[in-house]
């Protein structure tokens, strides 16, 4: 089966910054794939390359099969993107702005106005068709860039921070939309730093670091790694926290009267650290379980790290699209 991105050991250096140091990924055909990490871990640089923007110091990447640079066209053929930033001509209605963006790509008048007149009702504003990008409302630009992205009917989506300052009402909307992409056949590329958008969308999500992919898993598997805490408050609470001896659990604790039982895979445990509190003597009235969040799993796996530069190149450094 053709992947739909596949990268072996992609390298990408901006002087003495190494921006993607040997990142190996594989995304299949119609996954939801997440790709998340604390600024300067490369999520940048990794679209520009598969979108011709920035060209690779080493290792390989294919779209579908098609080499990013040998086969630049029809890699990039296959691709639509919804950039972060507003990057659309502001001088012509927004109708005009989606058949420009279809021609590019070969698509004749006829059908490139067909098919921008489908994008505009797909994300909601197609009664603001005659409408330059200007006099549009923030979301209404945001629902434009998905548009312009879906307009040549791409196979792969990429939407870098597509909800970014979108209201609650926009971003369940944008939601929907991409989700039904998603179930129609479209594979998503989606970077977001709203984990709960990772969490609820994703069927798999890739965490970076450091221009390194630190793991990939499900949004389930990864809050598997963490640590849950199931607190049980007990009919006589004890003097000192009761001795739990079941596998998976991480530490007991007394805190407030209530036991605070950490574990791995807390709701499988629960069932174990109930039975050993009953064998010791404890009658349980109240038992609550507390899973781990994404959030907390991906800190813990990019140490908390926060970069302010962000991982576009640095000042002065030189970008060479694919010719």
């Amino acid at each position: 089966m053709v992947l739909a991105i596949e990268t072996d050991n992609l390298r990408k250096s901006y002087g003495d910054v190494d921006a993607l140091q040997g990142l190996d990924l594989a995304v299949e055909e119609g996954e939801f794939f997440g790709l998340l990490g604390p600024n300067g871990a490369g999520k940048t640089t990794f679209i520009s390359i598969l979108t011709g923007l920035v060209r690779k110091s080493g290792g390989e990447a294919s779209v579908f099969g098609y080499d990013v640079e040998a086969d630049y066209q029809q890699a990039r053929d296959a691709i639509g993107v919804a950039p972060q930033e507003f990057n659309v001509d502001r001088f012509f209605p927004i109708k005009e702005v989606l058949m420009h963006k279809a021609g590019y790509h070969g698509i004749g008048t006829e059908e490139a106005s067909r098919r921008a007149d489908a994008a505009l009702k797909k994300v909601g504003i197609y009664d603001k068709r005659d409408t330059r990008f200007d006099w549009l409302s923030g979301g209404m630009k945001r629902r434009l860039l998905l548009a312009r992205a879906i307009v040549t009917e791409p196979d792969l989506l990429i939407l870098d921070e597509p909800t970014a300052g979108v209201d609650v009402q926009l971003r369940r909307d944008l939601w929907n939309i991409i989700t039904e992409m998603n179930e129609e056949g479209t594979t998503i590329l989606l970077t977001t730093h709203y984990i709960e958008e990772a969490e609820r969308l994703c069927d798999r999500v890739a965490i970076m670091n450091e221009g390194k992919k630190v793991t990939v898993a499900s949004p389930d598997d990864l809050m598997d790694q963490g640590v849950d805490n199931i607190t049980i408050t007990l009919r006589d609470p004890p003097k000192t926290a009761p001795d739990v001896a079941v596998d998976g659990v991480e530490s007991v604790e007394l805190k407030q009267g209530r036991v605070v039982v950490r574990a791995h895979r807390a709701g499988s445990v629960a069932p174990d650290v109930l039975l050993a509190l009953d064998d010791a003597g404890h009658e349980v009235v109240d038992l609550d379980i507390s899973r781990t969040s994404l959030e907390e799993v991906f800190v813990s796996l990019t140490n908390g790290q926060e970069s302010t530069n962000g991982d576009r190149p640095p000042a002065g450094a030189k970008q060479e699209a694919p010719r």
